[in-house]
């Protein structure tokens, strides 16, 4: 009796069918095994990684553009109803604070960017994008309209989450901030969803992410969604209502659509740059703490709400953190969310001047 060859890890000679039982198979239980380890990013994080694996063995499957976009428009009111109007009078009443903790933050970051231009292996335009604090995923989508490689924005964007998510939570255990409530036992209490509110939510982004490509916005398949999203959530228009497989969906999506731009020349250059990328994101966190231990200082901030207000990983990954722990949990979220909206309206600019005084564009 002849043995079964042994299996071979060749996804350039597997059909598409195979490829695309890979890619499902593998993203959806990677993205399980990374939500076991509560990284907020698993749904997006989990495919794109298999994505990356299939492209740089030569196995890409062809995604339909249609669906990318309709994803990024998903994604887009997504973080419209990350951003309520609410929190509009915590930044008011404290605009000082807020002022000062979001520019040290960004400007600290760009600067960091920079210095990593100046110091080669990446272009202008890459580097300050991908040091870009916050707004991960808005930022890979958005810089490959700005001229920057988005498979590149993407290693240094999620490498900065994973990296922030873990000396957050070490901070917490560090200082011993008590639990407060479970979050998934509040998330088990939320009621039935409303239908109706649901495919309004979906009509409106994925239409307003077609629009903004139609009209040639830069970065207008996710910021033209957001904004609509916005608008209709702050005028009552619409409650924005997201199903979660939806969203898991989109977030895969957006994920392959990242991925399969990967090759292998391109892995080898971001694993030649993985040492410099991880030493400028540890500078940038311990930037964010001293900035942190100003507002301990100056504002009489609680240590740890200083921390998690200051840090410069993503705001979901901050909100879940920041939930389960017994600190000033508004404060902190809308200085995350003031960082957020200045990255997204002053970064493009800000990417372009830093890149144009390098000489890259």
């Amino acid at each position: 009796m002849r043995s079964l060859p042994p299996f071979r890890y060749a996804p350039d000679r597997w059909p598409p069918a195979l490829r695309w039982t890979f890619l499902l198979a593998g993203s959806a239980l990677l993205a399980f095994a990374l939500s076991l380890a509560h990284l907020s990013a698993a749904l997006l994080l989990g495919p794109m990684a298999v994505a990356i694996a299939l492209a740089a063995s030569g196995g890409a499957v062809r995604l339909p553009p249609l669906g990318f976009i309709a994803a990024q428009g998903v994604v887009g009111v997504m973080i419209a109803s990350k951003l309520p109007a609410s929190i509009l009078p915590e930044i008011a009443r404290d605009w000082p604070i807020f002022l000062a903790g979001t520019l040290s933050t960004v400007l600290g970051a760009s600067a960091l960017g920079w210095v990593m231009a100046r110091a080669g292996g990446l272009p202008g335009t890459t580097a300050i994008w991908g040091s870009s604090p916050g707004a991960a995923t808005a930022m890979t989508l958005m810089s490959d309209d700005y001229g920057a490689d988005m498979r590149l924005v993407a290693v240094m964007q999620y490498t900065r989450v994973a990296c922030c998510a873990i000396a957050a939570t070490a901070v917490v255990q560090i200082f011993g901030v008590a639990q407060a409530r479970d979050v998934g036992a509040a998330l088990a209490e939320q009621g039935p969803m409303d239908v109706v509110a649901a495919v309004e939510t979906l009509a409106l982004g994925i239409g307003a992410a077609f629009l903004g490509v139609r009209l040639r916005i830069p970065g207008g398949g996710l910021l033209l969604p957001m904004a609509f999203g916005l608008i209709a959530s702050a005028t009552g228009l619409l409650e924005i209502t997201l199903p979660q497989t939806v969203l898991a969906i989109s977030y895969a999506v957006v994920g392959w659509g990242i991925g399969m731009r990967f090759t292998r020349a391109v892995l080898r250059h971001a694993a030649r740059l993985l040492p410099r990328i991880l030493g400028s994101i540890i500078a940038l966190i311990a930037l964010c703490a001293a900035f942190a231990m100003g507002l301990v200082y100056f504002a009489g901030i609680e240590p740890v709400t200083a921390y998690l207000a200051t840090s410069p990983g993503g705001a979901d990954s901050v909100a879940i953190i920041a939930a389960g722990t017994q600190v000033d949990v508004p404060f902190v979220m809308a200085m995350q969310i003031a960082r957020f909206l200045l990255v997204l309206v002053a970064g493009p600019a800000l990417a372009r001047a830093l890149s144009r005084r390098r000489g890259d564009v």
